[in-house]
């Protein structure tokens, strides 16, 4: 149990791939290795490891952080569909920075980290919340 918390941060990975030489592969299957349930977008179906990517926007609840696998301009129909998830943290994950998505994700009250989601898990601090 991660500082004083007892439930792990269920996570939406946005730009969901099952190709194994993608970062948002390599998340999928460390995220869950770390016990953390995972649901994943991306433009095409698939598998990576037991999480199936979807490739319409899902109808989910108690997601903690959504971590972005998207370039900037990919990014623009998922903002209504981030900031209605009400997730507590948005990872923009190295290249998907967007200062726009930033700005109105900190509006609606959610945290914004600039940092790779591998480098958190490896070093403890994707549970610093």
């Amino acid at each position: 149990m991660h500082n004083g918390h007892d439930i792990l941060p269920k996570t939406l990975v946005l730009g969901a791939s099952q190709k194994p030489e993608r970062y948002s592969y390599l998340a999928i299957r460390n995220l869950r290795k770390h016990g953390i349930d995972v649901v994943a977008i991306g433009s095409r179906k698939g598998k990576v490891e037991d999480v199936e990517i979807q490739t319409e926007p899902q109808d989910v609840s108690d997601i903690h952080t959504v971590t972005l696998y998207l370039g900037p301009k990919n990014q623009l129909p998922y903002y209504d569909y981030i900031v209605n998830l009400k997730p507590k943290r948005l990872i923009f994950n190295p290249g998907t920075e967007n200062p726009e998505l930033a700005k109105l994700a900190r509006l609606n009250g959610i945290d914004v980290v600039e940092g790779c989601t591998l480098v958190m898990l490896s070093n403890g601090t994707y549970y610093e919340w």
